[in-house]
């Protein structure tokens, strides 16, 4: 099982264990990974597998209190207010990366790897390969020029200086050295701090790619749309979405 796999084994038992929740507890996020990797090394599991995540995740629902399981707020809701506000000396790489990662379902080693020559600016919007070593077929997506996200782009890319050797997109606050997997996975928890929101250690990596599949979900696209758009395998994880969002409208609707 490689890790792409187990991510995605992760995310169905996130979903499945939603469904034990109170219904107004299932759109809270829920709790950082490494709590789940402390788990397993106090039970000395050696093998992940469905049923360990299951496991976990139901005797967590059994002994804790769905506060401590779920974070209290969404980043979704407060993009808008980081993007206009945080000062662009500071977080502008932050911003970059949350635009991009939210626009494409990004993995964190795919924002890791992102390079200048996967992104073409069109003038009107921006086209972003994220290339495939598997299979050699790039996932493919658009940003569009809504709000000032363009306009951070390219303020970010003007900043690169000539010298620099390599292509990768997203580089140090000198714009020299390409950042790690460390800094673009805390790309959420950064922003979560910034807006003061309660458990920001629960804002990983993977909430930029949730908080996708939740706005495609909820603006009605369909199943096989979300499963290409963010390069799962399985349909299990998108399917979960898009039935989440039709229960959020039924209860709306009531």
């Amino acid at each position: 099982m490689n890790n792409r796999e187990l991510e995605e084994i992760v995310e169905a038992a996130n979903i499945a264990i939603s469904n034990l929740l109170p219904t107004k507890s299932r759109s809270l996020y829920d709790i950082a990974y490494n709590r789940f990797k402390k788990w397993c090394a106090e039970k000395n599991v050696q093998v992940y597998s469905e049923n360990v995540l299951l496991a976990y995740f139901s005797e967590n629902a059994k002994n804790y209190k769905s506060s401590t399981l779920w974070a209290q707020y969404s980043v979704v809701n407060e993009i808008d207010r980081f993007l206009s506000s945080a000062d662009d000396k500071e977080f502008l790489m932050i911003k970059v990366g949350l635009i991009l990662g939210i626009a494409g379902a990004c993995r964190t080693d795919e924002l890791v790897n992102l390079t200048v020559d996967d992104i073409k600016d069109v003038g009107s919007s921006l086209i972003v390969k994220i290339p495939n070593t598997k299979t050699k077929i790039p996932r493919i997506f658009v940003v569009t020029d809504v709000g000032n996200m363009l306009e951070l782009f390219r303020k970010y890319l003007s900043l690169r200086p000539p010298y620099v050797k390599h292509k990768r997109l997203f580089c140090t606050t000198k714009q020299e050295n390409p950042v790690g997997k460390n800094t673009m996975g805390n790309i959420s928890s950064v922003v979560a701090s910034y807006l003061k929101l309660p458990d920001v250690a629960c804002y990983t990596g993977h909430c930029l790619r949730r908080s996708s599949a939740t706005l495609l979900a909820d603006a009605g696209v369909d199943i096989t749309t979300i499963k290409r758009h963010a390069g799962w395998k399985s349909t299990t994880v998108a399917e979960s979405y898009v039935e989440n969002s039709i229960e959020n409208k039924t209860k709306i609707a009531n």
